[in-house]
């Protein structure tokens, strides 16, 4: 499941249903970490106490140990962890390395106690000057607060600018451009702008503009001409989408975007996408 927002969390605390955050997964058999009721036992926007006797490690990109309150991938070790994937040995070299099961999950330790889970470390944004930013929250914010967005990916691997992959709701965007009484080729353009504007509400001045920083909100938007699915791979049996499957499936797409020809939403390529919807 997704990050437990804080001030969800705040809300059912004041109408006296305390909901608690936990952390895991399945290689995990399944629980890292948890809050519990109790003074001192939890913290909003926290994912809990480490379980005992389980050892845990945030380590960077070089596999370094990173000090208390600096955030890295998330790697434990114990009795929990997986003996590995069922007859796929590659993978489980991958993600159990001595004993140390590797989360792909990007949090940190705070001088608290308490384990902070970001998001995913493995889908990393990373500008042109290095910086790194987890995506994933900007993701499931457009989604959840846009009618017209279905799917989205948002990516950046060391370019100058961020995009975003949109799978456009193929029902509540014809429904909008019906109202608008728009007719004819005129459609894709006048859909083509209502995801650039869902997607301008991220930036300065726009309705969400504090919820993320501005450098990583997209500057150009592909659209793609199908959505991710079981069946085409790009998503899981649990339903998650599986990134880098999805950024090689729409390889073209995403270079695209980084041409002086792509960087406009009613591009030719963004259109013909959209007639696959509408």
């Amino acid at each position: 499941g997704a990050l437990l927002d804080s001030e969800l969390q705040r809300f059912f605390y004041a109408v006296g249903m305390p909901m608690l955050q936990g952390y895991g997964l399945s290689e995990a058999t399944p629980i890292i970490s948890a809050n519990s009721l109790g003074k001192g036992r939890h913290r909003f926007g926290s994912s809990g106490k480490v379980i005992q006797p389980l050892e845990l490690k945030i380590l960077d990109n070089d596999g370094n140990e990173m000090p208390l309150g600096e955030k890295g991938e998330i790697v434990i070790k114990g009795e929990n962890v997986m003996a590995g994937y069922w007859k796929n040995p590659s993978a489980t070299a991958e993600t159990v390395v001595d004993g140390w099961l590797h989360t792909g999950d990007m949090g940190y330790m705070g001088k608290d106690g308490f384990l902070y889970v970001l998001g995913r470390f493995k889908s990393l944004l990373i500008s042109s000057d290095g910086e790194k930013y987890s995506p994933e929250g900007m993701e499931e914010a457009m989604v959840d607060k846009s009618p017209y967005i279905d799917q989205v990916i948002v990516y950046n691997n060391q370019n100058p600018y961020t995009i975003a992959l949109v799978v456009p709701s193929k029902e509540n965007l014809s429904r909008a451009i019906e109202e608008r009484g728009i007719e004819g080729d005129a459609r894709y353009q006048e859909a083509a702008k209502i995801i650039a504007q869902e997607v301008a509400k991220y930036r300065s001045g726009g309705a969400f503009a504090d919820e993320f920083p501005d450098r990583w909100v997209p500057a150009v938007i592909a659209i793609a001409d199908e959505p991710f699915t079981e069946q085409n791979g790009l998503v899981n049996s649990t339903m998650k989408v599986v990134r880098n499957k999805v950024e090689k499936h729409f390889a073209d797409a995403i270079a695209h975007a980084y041409t002086p020809e792509g960087k406009a939403v009613d591009n030719e390529r963004n259109i013909l996408a959209l007639k696959h919807f509408l």
